[in-house]
């Protein structure tokens, strides 16, 4: 069996670039969030710097997050990123903790 994994992607953007970034970054988000084994693809911002943007990913496998590597929109975003970003981070992870109990209904 295949084990989740989760994204943790940190950009700063450029002074001046907040705007395009987060126009940019929602297009990814809309777009990756029609893809197979998405599970989820997060968007934040921070409070303390609008130019730091957080994405929270959390994918099936790692097959489906390589497959979301080579799709045209996550392309595109790389070809914009030297214009765009002045940095990123990008970290992958492994769940070692049981999920929350889905809320039972009254």
């Amino acid at each position: 069996m295949s084990q989740q994994v989760t994204v943790v992607a940190r950009l700063v953007a450029k002074p001046g670039m907040e705007a395009r970034a987060k126009e940019e970054l929602l297009k990814m988000v809309e777009e990756t969030h029609k893809e197979p084994g998405c599970i989820n693809y997060d968007l934040h911002v921070s409070f303390d710097d609008p130019r730091v943007f957080l994405f929270h990913e959390n994918w099936e496998t790692k097959a489906h997050l390589d497959k979301h590597f080579q799709t045209p929109h996550f392309l595109h975003l790389g070809s914009v990123k030297p214009e765009i970003f002045e940095d990123a981070d990008v970290k992958l992870y492994g769940i070692i903790s049981e999920p929350k109990p889905a809320a039972v209904a009254n």
